[in-house]
């Protein structure tokens, strides 16, 4: 006797439509879906945004991807997300959390002067997050990846008692690749990309706000300058970094790794509008959220010379001989950035 098992995702609904998934039947979760039914939707989304990668031989769904290089260098970087330190699901849509969670990846590559191929995820969550969220992040991810030709090819899923998502991304470099050590006495320090407004936002939802609405969306989906990071590779950079957890912050890793001062100029910011009407509304100087402000996933770096500075890129400092990080010569007084302990 043939015996027939349902899925633990079965419904009435699915005898009378044989297309219908787990994520079709509205308020249905994790654990009515169970991993295999969760898992088998994500590899089909991700496997169809990989169709036509030439570097994939092998794509979701086995024990590891398999990926072909052609030529260059591989870069791979690794970050986490955790509900309730890095999002929360009030303040941003599931699709949102995937478009942040594949930005902070996709601009690490970005920083090294690279461009980011391939990523894998790794999905931990409670087994009555419903189904449909987990593939929004996906549908949000995926999206993100796509605005630089890159592909998931692989994860794991397990259960949690709160979100936590860990990523990996591989990248290349066609040229070497630009690292935090190689500013020198003399380089200037210029930024490219939008900064001080996803904190901006974070103040604005901390506080149980929804506007300036640009701020808000900035803190949901960052927009990283996915293409500056090539461009000042070969231009030249003699240094690199995403501005993730602080301007500040991330200056000072580059002096520290590259063994100099580094001076940034604060009349070099200008203070957008959004900014400027938080900082009125909080009472506070609105450049500490562009100083010490992350989450835009603006690239920072150092280059020989202000005519070596690429166009879009604007300078607010330079090197110096010595150590540390100061603001029109003097120590700064305010946050510099997000630290993880």
């Amino acid at each position: 006797m043939t015996v027939l098992t349902l899925p633990v995702w079965w419904d009435g609904r699915m005898a009378t439509d044989p297309t219908a998934t787990p994520g079709d039947t509205p308020g249905t979760t994790l654990g009515d879906a169970g991993e295999f039914g969760l898992i088998s939707q994500l590899v089909t989304l991700f496997d169809a945004s990989s169709d036509g990668d030439e570097h994939v031989l092998v794509g979701p769904g086995d024990d590891a991807a398999v990926l072909r290089i052609r030529h260059g260098h591989v870069v791979v970087s690794t970050d986490l997300m955790v509900e309730g330190r890095h999002f929360r699901r009030d303040w941003a849509s599931a699709s949102d959390v995937g478009h942040r969670a594949a930005a902070q990846n996709l601009s690490d590559i970005n920083a090294m002067g690279g461009t980011a191929r391939h990523l894998t995820i790794g999905l931990a969550a409670p087994a009555d997050l419903p189904v449909e969220w987990a593939l929004d992040f996906a549908r949000g991810f995926a999206e993100e990846c796509a605005l630089v030709g890159a592909t998931v090819v692989g994860g794991d899923t397990t259960r949690a008692d709160e979100i936590v998502i860990a990523v990996t991304v591989l990248g290349q470099c066609t040229q070497s690749p630009v690292l935090r050590s190689g500013a020198g006495a003399g380089d200037v320090l210029a930024l490219t990309g939008r900064q001080g407004w996803a904190a901006g936002g974070l103040a604005v939802l901390g506080r149980g706000f929804r506007s300036p609405r640009a701020l808000v969306d900035a803190y949901r989906r960052p927009e990283p300058p996915y293409a500056a990071g090539r461009e000042a590779a070969e231009a030249g950079a003699t240094s690199l970094i995403d501005v993730s957890d602080g301007l500040l912050a991330e200056a000072r890793h580059l002096a520290e790794a590259s063994g100099v001062a580094i001076d940034v100029r604060r009349g070099a910011f200008e203070v957008p509008e959004p900014l400027t009407a938080v900082g009125a509304a909080l009472g506070a100087d609105p450049i500490q959220f562009i100083l010490g402000g992350g989450d835009d996933h603006s690239l920072l770096g150092t280059f020989p010379d202000v005519a070596s500075v690429p166009a879009g890129w604007q300078v607010i400092g330079e090197v110096r001989e010595g150590s540390g990080v100061t603001v029109d010569g003097l120590e700064y007084d305010g946050p510099t950035g997000w630290t993880h302990f």
